[in-house]
């Protein structure tokens, strides 16, 4: 469900990392290679980025498929920046929500998404949802799981959380909620990048002129794009990745750092799952 992708490093049109490649996003909405479930990602598509002297990224949105929209080629080919966030939908559920529903959601200076979708929606995550404050629940964007499950880290977020502790314990919640769930969450604060791969494909590339790209699915046939192994935690900068495993929420144990990551400032802290 969904294919979406992130990037952080010199500046770049929207157009260069989407639109060009030749297995861009825009392709990737009606012919991915490497989608699990679902063939075809048009129900809706959204790309958030960073202007120079802004932190909160602008966003564009919209309810119909990516290659519909001729307004949107026309902005790809001249906004710049040197960060975003891009996503193209396929629906776990049909529902009214338009492009609302549709990533990158944001607040404040980070831009999120959701690859995947929660198992057993929308009761499975009635427990969790009580967790929430109020006004949180009553102000979400959306319908929808993702929306949710962004709520939750959010409120990690605001809470104190790290980026790297707040998506790791949401992704845990979630999965022992929800067992089979599909987690596959991005976000970026347009410095650095955050992801997961929980039951589905996820992808980086460090580029060799500068920058890094997390995908659902590389974007053309560089050799140097690496799988992330199921089950991980990723932190990247412009120059670094580092991957952590994520255990099972069964799994007491506390993950540590995979032999051999990329170097980075030093693992998040994970703690085990709130409840």
């Amino acid at each position: 469900m969904c294919r979406h992708v992130a990037y952080v490093g010199p500046q770049e049109t929207l157009g260069r990392l989407l639109v060009e490649p030749p297995h861009g996003l825009h392709r990737q909405s009606w012919a991915p290679r490497h989608q699990r479930y679902g063939t075809v990602n048009a129900d809706g598509f959204g790309v958030g980025w960073y202007a120079d002297g802004d932190p909160v990224p602008a966003r564009y949105r919209r309810a119909g498929p990516i290659w519909a929209d001729l307004s949107f080629a026309d902005l790809a080919r001249v906004v710049r920046s040197t960060a975003l966030l891009a996503a193209v939908r396929d629906a776990t559920l049909s529902g009214a929500d338009a492009e609302a529903a549709a990533a990158p959601f944001a607040a404040g200076t980070w831009l999120f998404s959701h690859n995947g979708a929660v198992r057993g929606w929308p009761g499975s995550l009635a427990s969790v949802s009580r967790t929430l404050p109020h006004q949180d629940l009553l102000s979400l964007e959306a319908r929808n799981d993702s929306a949710l499950v962004w709520a939750l880290v959010l409120a990690r977020l605001r809470s104190g959380d790290e980026e790297g502790q707040a998506m790791a314990d949401t992704v845990l919640e979630v999965a022992a909620a929800a067992p089979d769930s599909r987690l596959n969450l991005l976000l970026t604060n347009g410095d650095t990048i955050t992801a997961t791969a929980w039951g589905d494909a996820l992808w980086y590339l460090t580029r060799p002129g500068g920058g890094t790209v997390v995908a659902s699915e590389p974007y053309d046939d560089d050799p140097h794009w690496q799988e992330v192994p199921d089950r991980t935690l990723l932190a990247a900068s412009r120059t670094d990745v580092l991957l952590t495993p994520l255990k099972e929420p069964t799994d007491a144990s506390v993950p540590s750092p995979t032999p051999g990551s990329a170097r980075a400032a030093g693992p998040p802290s994970l703690k085990e799952p709130r409840t």
